[in-house]
Order: C-alpha cells, then structure tokens, then sequence
C-alpha cells in the first residue's frame, strides 16, 4: 500500500539496503525481530518504526532524519562487543603474545633476505682472520716492550676483546658461514679456538645442538633455564655462584668440563653423550689442540716466567670468557618483557628461535663481527656475518612483533650491564610440566616477597 501511495505521488520509494556486518551472523531465530537498531556515538538506540502514510503531498520530505550509524548491530552478541570489539570506531588490538604461533613460516623470512646475503667469500672471510690477529700480536708486543702499570689495564681489556673476537670467527667456521670448503673450516677453526683454549669440535658438535633446539627447556644447550625440581635440588653454593655477579660471567670454562646442572658429560670425553659415536675422531683431534697449546702455554711461562704470562695471556682470557659468557646470555635473557620458552609439541625450530634477541654493543659491534645481530644467526646460521645486519633488515617486515628492536647503545654497551644483573635476580627457574613456560623467580634471591 505505502509504495503504491509513494508511485501515485511521483515518488520513488527508498530501495532496501542493508548493510552487511564485518562478522558475526544474521540469527534466524524467532525470537529475533525485524527491526533494525542503529548506534550512535552520542545518542542511546533508537527502534524506528515504519507507519504506513495516509496521504501525500509532493512538497513533503520523505527521507529519513536520521544521523549515519557508526555500526549497525544484528542481536545482543554485537550490542555487548563479544563479535566486534571497536572504541569510537576503531577495531581494538588484541594485545601480543609472544608465545603463540606466528602467522609466518620459516620459508617466509628466508624469501624475504636477499640471495646475497647467503653467498660465502672466503677471501673476505679471511681478511677478518688477518686483521684480527694482527691487532692481537700487536697488541701483545706492544704492552710487553711498554711494560706499565697504567698501560696493563687497557692492555687486557683490548686483548680480552680481541680473544673474543678470534672466537666469533672460529664460531662461524663451526657453522659453515665462513667458507663452504669444510677443510678450510676445521683448519682455521682448530687454530684460532685452540689459541684459546677452546676444543673446535667438542664446541661445534654441542653449539649445533643449541642452535637445533634453542628455546627448548630440556633440549637446549647453552644458557637453558633450570626446571623448578632442579633447581630446588641445588645447593646455596650453586645457587649462588649461577645467579650472582660476577660469578655467572666465568662459567664457560666449567661448562665446557662439565656442561650445565642437570646434564653430564664433557667437550673433552669423546664418550661423552654430547656426541655419536662417528663424531669421536674429531673430538679426539679438538683435545690434543687444545693439549698442546695448554703445554705451549706452560713452556712459554718457563721462558718469560708465570707473572709475564699471566699479564699477556691469563688476564686477557678471563676477559674473553666475561665477553663470551655476557653476550651469550644476553642473547637469550633479559629483555623487558618475559619471553616464553617451550617444550613438548608447544616448541618448533622458528618458535625457539623467535625468542633470541638482537643486542646494540656499539664501537663493539664492528670487533666482534655484528655478533650482536643474533635473531637471523640462530634461524638462518649458514649466513656470514658480514651480512647479518643486510638480511635482519629485510626479515624485519616479516617478522614483525616478533622481532624486539634492540635498544641503541652509546659507544660501548654500559646500559646492558643492568639488563644483566635485573635477569639474574629474577629470572631463577621455570614450571616443571608446562609446554609454554616463562621465567620465574626465587623470593630468597630476587629479594621480593612474592615469585612472579
């Protein structure tokens, strides 16, 4: 009758239209009535009710006077935000988690890094080597002929650095990053580690299983967190020495002896379990280097005397072990926001390898090889680091809330001294059964009153 009365009047009636909502669904329920119920930002809803018209007159207005609605609702599970959550209309964001699945695969990041990031220049790597042991020789002959009190100091802490530096290139010969010529890898890699007392192989074979199952509670190797029946079976001497400064800083050395609480073996036994029975030959040939520059060592300190040694060589290696030990650390704790760690069918390669972290060291970053840039190391470890900060870049975008963007350092890193000590005071142990777990902490060290 109304669009009859409408058609005589010269009137074209309003099509209906009805706006179709983002989500949620049109109930059929008979409950439901044909109505529909507009929102307005600054008024209450309104049920508006069509009267059929009794006459007509073509100066009156029949559009609607009504303001455009912000949504239209369609039932009650709309009205109380249950379907669509939105403040002034604007879609509220879920807040992140970082421990659930990305919304990207591996394939993903890989795609995104550009082809040359994954091309290995041996000339190039090589250059590193020279340069680095040039300014270590360097250094030692220098401190030797000043012979100063003043300049000792300064001595160890450079030589220090650059021990740790002669490191990170034999680490990348343990990936493989260095060259693709395997040789040349273990060559470079047995010399340069067993200057500093580090067994090649023995590191390699258990870093491998680091990078395999990092972010795994159990299956990790290097820094893992303790589980809860663990650590309460620990000593206070324990205790004490794992979570208070200095003494977490000197660990690397007894770890490669004895590995981590909780675990057994040695770097040095080639029957330890860190390795299969195919891989014994090489630990054998990591520890008779590692012996004959522990004896050269000792022949040396006849020659020059214990004292002299010990300022060129004793000191500077305690120092390189502080850097090891803080940079890997760092690498996996003490971040502003807890970081979950997995296990069970929770843990994957990509989840555990998400939640590393890249560290600004500054003047550092250069020396000790971009080191730092550590989130594309641990997923993609065949990439030289000459290329890490290239391919990080372009594996941002994909990344995205998964990537935490490392806090800019001054010209050496003071700032992740403090980072440091806040992890060891509350980051103690994790749950014993979860398979989504985060740090928790002991009242007695942390010195609160409650275990967050």
């Amino acid at each position: 009758m109304a669009s009859w009365v409408l058609s005589e009047c010269g009137i074209r009636p309003l099509p209906q239209i009805y706006t179709r909502p983002r989500t949620g669904h049109i109930s059929n329920s008979k409950n439901n009535h044909s109505r529909i119920r507009f929102f307005h930002s600054n008024q209450s809803k309104t049920d508006l009710k069509f009267r059929e018209p009794i006459g007509c007159s073509k100066e009156r207005n029949w559009a609607l006077k009504v303001s455009a609605p912000l949504r239209v609702a369609y039932g009650e599970e709309e009205e109380r935000g249950e379907i669509i959550n939105r403040v002034n209309g604007v879609e509220e964001q879920p807040e992140f988690d970082p421990g659930a699945p990305p919304p990207f695969k591996l394939a993903d990041i890989r795609a995104a890094i550009p082809k040359h990031c994954w091309v290995k220049d041996p000339w190039r790597s090589m250059s590193y080597v020279v340069r680095d042991v040039v300014v270590v020789c360097g250094l030692a002959a220098a401190a030797a002929y000043l012979n100063n009190w003043v300049v000792w100091p300064l001595y160890w802490a450079a030589q220090g650095t650059m021990f740790w530096a002669l490191f990170v290139l034999g680490h990348d010969c343990g990936h493989g990053s260095f060259s693709n010529n395997p040789k040349l890898n273990s060559v470079v890699g047995h010399l340069l580690h067993s200057s500093i007392l580090v067994p090649y192989h023995g590191w390699r074979i258990s870093h491998r299983t680091h990078h395999q199952n990092h972010g795994h509670v159990e299956n990790d190797e290097s820094w893992h967190p303790l589980p809860e029946r663990i650590y309460k079976n620990l000593d206070v001497v324990t205790q004490m020495l794992r979570f208070t400064v200095p003494f977490p800083m000197l660990a690397y050395p007894f770890y490669l002896w004895s590995r981590s609480p909780g675990k057994t073996g040695s770097h040095f036994d080639p029957s330890s379990d860190l390795f299969v029975p195919s891989e014994r030959k090489n630990v054998i040939t990591s520890t008779i280097c590692w012996t004959a520059m522990a004896a050269l060592l000792v022949g040396l300190s006849f020659v020059m005397g214990p004292i002299q040694m010990l300022k060129l060589y004793g000191v500077p290696y305690w120092i390189f072990v502080m850097w090891l030990d803080f940079v890997t650390y760092l690498h996996h704790h003490g971040h502003d926001d807890k970081l979950p760690w997995y296990r069970g069918k929770e843990w994957s390669y990509l989840r555990g390898g998400l939640t590393t972290l890249d560290r600004d060291y500054g003047w550092i970053n250069n020396i000790h090889h971009d080191i730092g840039t550590h989130v594309i190391h641990h997923l993609f470890p065949q990439i030289p680091h000459y290329h890490l900060i290239e391919a990080t870049e372009a594996a941002k975008p994909v990344l995205g809330k998964y990537y935490r963007e490392p806090k800019g350092s001054g010209p050496l890193p003071f700032h992740l001294i403090g980072s440091l000590v806040r992890s060891l005071k509350k980051d103690h142990y994790v749950n014993d059964t979860d398979e989504i777990v985060y740090y928790q902490s002991d009242p007695q060290l942390s010195g609160s009153s409650n275990s967050k």
